[in-house]
Parts: structure tokens; C-alpha cells; sequence
């Protein structure tokens, strides 16, 4: 009994000092948002009837990921698009009725250029593709990180899409020793170097979402987290209010071409808004 009491007790000692690190290092990574939603008050349902009326459509890259999947279920519940298509490496089954009339088209990341048309017609594009080092090693990684997802906003850009929104990941950084946050950066940088009439950047700190695939240590530290978000709001996000901070920031006018919405902003416009 002795012996366990030690260890829980050097288990929580550490337990804390994994906490105020992570804290420390989100703090420190916390930028001042340049993003100010001063139409916080707009009515977030007028802004919707007027959208539908412009009869856009979009696609969805990364749909089969747990941001995207939630993505694709807000912007159907909020049916703010004539047509939405999705696009990726496989068909994907849908049991629900409100999926039915959903475009899905198959391409190989490795051959994008041969599926151009896929990406022709859109007025909006999402993405939310990524991979981890873990998984896919380090130069799969930045092959689907960055070089899948820039040569996807070229060919939307060339087939007629003018806004293009990316998840992206807090403390990207094209200057970071950190090879996440330096690919992350890198990307966010060549697709605004493409010049799409909007472009909108979205950076959430940890996901609070429990993943499908096993990753163990984002398990871990969405339970550390989880449980003390209350004294840390900047460190995580549910990721349901990315999901409706993308789709509702997309019927805002941005001040600028290109936007950057750290966690803070994600969050307020996440949480805030009512449809």
C-alpha cells in the first residue's frame, strides 16, 4: 500500500509538471489574434438565407478525418450550398439521408494533375487532409501536408474556386525548428502566395475529440487537458467549434485576403455564434 501511494504521488507530481509545461509553451504561442469579429451580433441566420441565395457549391478535402467529418455534417445541417463534393481516396459509405445527394469524387493524391477536373466548379474549398510523422513517416508526412494540399488549392484556384479555407495547427511557423509546425507554416505560406480572392487560416491548438485511429498520445493529453481546461482555455477546442467557427466565418466578410484565426478566435466564433 506503502509502494502505491508512492507511485500515485510521483505520478501526480509529474502529471503537473506536464501540465504547466504545455501551458507554458501555449502560452507562449498564444499571438494576438489579427482576426476581430466585430458582427459577433450580426444575425448568424440572415447571414445564412443570403449565402444560400448566391447558389454556391464547394468541396471537402479530408473527409474521412474527424475534422472533416464533423465539417461535412455541420455544412449539411446548415445546408448553405447547392452542391458539396467531396474529395478523396476512396468512396465513402453514408448511411443517413442527408448525405444522399452528396458528390464524391476518387483521385490519386499522387496524380493530382490527372484529376483536375474534380477540382473545376467550386466557389469555396475546405481542407482539413493531414497525416502525423508517426504515421506516415516524415516525408509522407510532408508529402500529404503540404505538397498534397498545395497542389489541390492550385488546381481548385484554376478551376474557378476563389476562397479556400485550411485548417492548420497552432504555432505553425514556416521558421520553426519543428518539423509539424515548419510544414504547417510552409504550406500556409505557398497557398497565400497563390493569391485567392480569400483565404482563411485556421490554427486550433489540441483537438478535444476522441480519434477513431489510435494515437496515444493525443489520448493522453486530450484527458489531461479535458480535465483542466477550465484554468487553461488557450491549450484546447473542442473540435466542434472548429467545425462551426469554419463554416460560420466563411459567411463573414474578412478584412483582409488572407486571414488568420489563432485558437482564441476560433473558439469565440465557435461558441459564440447561433444559427
Amino acid at each position: 500500500m506503502r509502494l502505491l501511494i508512492t507511485i500515485l504521488g510521483k505520478a501526480t507530481g509529474y502529471l503537473t509538471l506536464i501540465i504547466v509545461f504545455i501551458a507554458a509553451i501555449l502560452k507562449y504561442l498564444d499571438y494576438s489574434d489579427p482576426v476581430s469579429f466585430t458582427s459577433m451580433a450580426v444575425n448568424m441566420e440572415s447571414l445564412e438565407e443570403d449565402f444560400r441565395l448566391q447558389n454556391k457549391s464547394c468541396f471537402i478535402l479530408g473527409a474521412t478525418g474527424e475534422t472533416g467529418r464533423l465539417l461535412l455534417k455541420e455544412l449539411l445541417d446548415r445546408n448553405l450550398y447547392s452542391k458539396v463534393t467531396l474529395i478523396g481516396r476512396r468512396r465513402v459509405s453514408f448511411e443517413d439521408k442527408a448525405y444522399e445527394n452528396l458528390v464524391q469524387e476518387v483521385v490519386d493524391f499522387e496524380k493530382l494533375d490527372d484529376y483536375a477536373a474534380a477540382f473545376q466548379g467550386h466557389d469555396v474549398g475546405y481542407c482539413c487532409l493531414g497525416t502525423t510523422k508517426a504515421k506516415a513517416g516524415a516525408e509522407g508526412f510532408i508529402r500529404v501536408d503540404h505538397d498534397y494540399v498545395l497542389k489541390s488549392a492550385e488546381l481548385a484556384q484554376a478551376g474557378g474556386c476563389s476562397q479556400f479555407h485550411l485548417e492548420s495547427s497552432k504555432g505553425a511557423d514556416k521558421s520553426s525548428s519543428f518539423l509539424y509546425l515548419k510544414v504547417k507554416g510552409q504550406v500556409e505560406a505557398d497557398i497565400e502566395a497563390l493569391g485567392f480572392d480569400r483565404f482563411s487560416i485556421y490554427r486550433p491548438a489540441v483537438l478535444l475529440v476522441d480519434r477513431q485511429e489510435s494515437r496515444p498520445g493525443e489520448w493522453m493529453a486530450r484527458k489531461v487537458l479535458s480535465s483542466c481546461s477550465f484554468m487553461f482555455p488557450t491549450m484546447s477546442i473542442p473540435i466542434q467549434a472548429v467545425t462551426r467557427a469554419m463554416v460560420s466565418n466563411t459567411l463573414l466578410k474578412p478584412e483582409h485576403k488572407t486571414e488568420i484565426l489563432e485558437n482564441k478566435a476560433i473558439h469565440t466564433l465557435g461558441t459564440s455564434t447561433t444559427t
